[in-house]
């Protein structure tokens, strides 16, 4: 799939949340929020164009793992953050060669963490390969630095509450 296919408006599942954040800020709120609510041992699959907020996003998310900064794992393809056996695994599929090439990288350890959360940009590169205790993130770009984000659980036992307004969150 190349990156541009991200960004075709597709119709969110009827469980889907849809939040618009208005910042880099908020959209790391997002993250954290996520990080809050997901059960451990769930898969975060982001999707969205570069410079969508995928890595924003995972920054939120990495913060309540305790990251202070983050970075793209797009050359290492993974990142981890937080202290064992809790933590964040973040990947990311944007140079992965082909879908073959993540049996070369014993990754399924990485997507079923015992404690803790995968986050994997690019998901689309790997469709075939995600596990179903998922969700997945669709990251739109809506104007400036607005984002359009739906937040759809895959798995029937994940369910998401109300997301609060920004401005109470702490």
């Amino acid at each position: 799939m190349n990156a541009s296919t991200s960004e075709i408006p597709r119709s969110p599942g009827e469980h889907a949340r849809i939040i618009e954040t208005n910042s880099p800020e908020q959209t790391e709120q997002l993250g954290a929020w996520l990080a809050h609510v997901l059960p451990d041992g769930c898969v975060v699959a982001l999707f969205g164009n570069l410079a969508a907020g995928k890595t924003c996003l995972t920054r939120g998310m990495a913060s309540v793992f305790g990251a202070k900064a983050i970075h793209s794992p797009t050359f290492t393809l993974e990142n981890r953050y937080g202290t064992p056996p809790r933590q964040l695994i973040h990947l990311d599929l944007y140079r992965l060669p082909g879908p073959h090439a993540l049996t070369d990288l014993g990754w399924e350890e990485s997507l079923e963490p015992e404690t803790g959360l995968c986050v994997i940009e690019w998901a689309d590169r790997a469709m075939d390969w995600l596990p179903p205790l998922r969700v997945d993130v669709r990251i739109y770009h809506a104007g400036n630095n607005r984002r359009r984000v739906e937040i759809e659980p895959v798995h029937p036992d994940i369910t998401l509450p109300e997301f609060p307004v920004f401005s109470d969150m702490a």
